[in-house]
């Protein structure tokens, strides 16, 4: 289980709503403008197309939900009456398409709007939440649920909790106080399902409480071939690395060839990938105890760096 705090303004919270028409307060903003720079939510946008590449329709879902959030509170400023929406959201893809990553910015967004009072993101999985005896799984998905509330709670691979063909799995009972909690306490905690598109649909067949619960529906595109170049050289860059011109020719025959295997995992698949070469490129410049390197050789991965993943040989295995 992985806890994160974002460095985040204060959340702003919404005036409460009132029987009649009450004239608006000073500082009560009037417009989305004024929203946007009170609660600085487009800078958080702007941090989301910044750091994912691609995605368009995703981030298109986002800033719908950010824009729908803004509205809602522009008429409660003004006392209109309306019902809280509900939050709770599914992301499905394949692994390595950013999910993890709209997930945080998604609870940045909820905090600066003033929906969660926190703001933070907690990441678990199935082992997080389900216990392996009689009377262990409630414990273990109420402590869960106590450190999330507030924030966002984003369970990865939620399909794994149901277990139809194990009679004595106990997942069950931990979507049970997830349905319960997800309902009762949705102004305080938003959960977001993730895992595999095909996989949360018969999740959700199996559980139609869940579905229910489900307001946001959001499906994360694999990257195509020249958005995995643009992450390849924005995560060499963010290591102070770059690929020499032939280097980048060689990584590119090196996705066409990866692409066409099975368990590509996406921006993953390509940081493992890079995680090679700059082991290979170690080892390139240990070999020579005795040379003096420049900056530039230092941190230029060479043609032979990437050439030397086992893919280019003629028995390469689908994951070198």
């Amino acid at each position: 289980m992985s806890y994160f705090i974002p460095g985040s303004t204060p959340p702003v919270e919404a005036p409460p709503v009132a029987a009649t028409v009450e004239p608006p307060a000073v500082d009560t903003p009037r417009s989305v403008g004024a929203v946007l720079a009170q609660t600085q939510v487009q800078a958080v946008l702007q941090e989301l197309d910044d750091q994912l590449v691609g995605l368009a329709p995703v981030k298109a879902r986002v800033r719908d939900i950010a824009a729908l959030l803004v509205i809602d509170k522009l008429r409660a400023g003004l006392g209109l009456a309306s019902q809280a929406p509900s939050l709770h959201m599914c992301f499905s893809g394949n692994p390595g398409t950013g999910k993890t990553t709209v997930a945080y910015r998604m609870a940045q967004i909820l905090h600066r709007l003033g929906y969660v009072r926190k703001g933070h993101l907690v990441a678990v999985t199935r082992d997080d939440l389900v216990g392996q005896y009689i009377g262990h799984t409630a414990p273990k998905t109420r402590e869960v649920l106590k450190k999330a509330m507030g924030g966002v709670l984003f369970i990865d691979e939620a399909y794994y909790l149901y277990r139809p063909e194990n009679e004595r799995d106990y997942g069950q009972e931990a979507i049970e106080i997830l349905l319960q909690v997800m309902e009762n306490h949705r102004d305080d905690l938003v959960v977001i399902l993730a895992g595999y598109g095909d996989r949360m649909n018969t999740f959700f067949q199996s559980n139609p409480g869940m579905r229910s619960r489900i307001a946001h529906h959001l499906e994360f595109p694999d990257y195509a071939a020249d958005e995995l170049m643009q992450i390849s050289r924005s995560m060499l860059a963010e290591q102070n690395h770059q690929f020499s011109d032939e280097a980048a020719q060689a990584f590119e025959r090196y996705l066409a060839l990866r692409l066409a295997q099975p368990h590509f995992a996406n921006a993953r698949s390509v940081r493992n990938a890079l995680d090679r070469a700059r082991l290979r490129q170690a080892s390139r410049l240990f070999s020579q105890p005795d040379r003096e390197w420049t900056a530039e050789e230092l941190t230029t991965l060479q043609a032979a760096d990437i050439l030397g993943s086992r893919l280019f040989q003629q028995d390469g295995a689908p994951h070198a």
